[in-house]
């Protein structure tokens, strides 16, 4: 798979998630730990699905705002390959992070405008990956994963970037691959896009989505 598009599927809450994941060839796979969201995992569950993941997937804890006491009991109890910062943590507090936890960092910018693609910058400097999502509504309940995206063109006159980045927002089986075709990710992440009600994934589209988004 190291031509091709990679896939991380955020949001796993199952035995049969993690298996959907790997068989699909999927690089990523993500734990929320976002108590409000419909596809939050308590440390324990987290723990025994990561144990049960396959070797080449790499698993990715999500958080918002998190304290240093909560990421110390994440980091204790959950086994992780990186953490994914999705709240509105600064570039300082994304260093602080990565530093005293020890684990690579992923930092989500929400996009609505050119504007926030400029704030791209300031995190390419103290994180190891980019997330771009489609910025929440004001009045969201939840940072991502609402199924929302966003002006693909915004990304597509961005030349150069400095670290590794993905796509999300509003991602599915349907348009992955028209996504790709027009930013030039080599990432994409999805999460609601491959469920069948909110926080249950379908194994099926799970492996559609990881077909559709490579290009011939």
């Amino acid at each position: 798979m190291s031509n091709q598009i990679a896939v991380k599927v955020c949001g796993v809450t199952r035995p049969a998630d993690v298996d959907a994941v790997a068989a699909a060839g999927a690089r990523y796979l993500g734990f929320n730990f976002f108590p409000k969201s419909p596809r939050f995992v308590s440390f324990e569950t987290a723990r025994d699905l990561s144990v049960d993941t396959p070797v080449g997937v790499a698993k990715v804890g999500l958080v918002v705002n998190a304290d240093d006491a909560m990421l110390q009991d994440l980091t204790d109890k959950v086994p992780l390959d990186f953490l994914q910062l999705h709240g509105s943590e600064t570039p300082e507090r994304v260093a602080e992070i990565r530093s005293r936890f020890g684990l690579p960092i992923i930092k989500v910018v929400g996009v609505a405008n050119a504007s926030d693609v400029n704030r791209i910058d300031s995190y390419e400097a103290v994180a190891d990956q980019i997330l771009v999502d489609a910025k929440a509504p004001k009045d969201a309940i939840l940072p991502g994963g609402n199924g929302l995206a966003f002006d693909w063109g915004l990304l597509a006159a961005r030349k150069y970037w400095r670290k590794p980045w993905m796509l999300a927002g509003g991602l599915t089986p349907d348009n992955v691959r028209q996504a790709v075709l027009r930013t030039g990710a080599r990432q994409v992440d999805v999460a609601s896009g491959v469920e069948s009600t909110p926080g249950v994934k379908d194994a099926d589209t799970i492996h559609d989505f990881v077909k559709q988004a490579q290009i011939p």
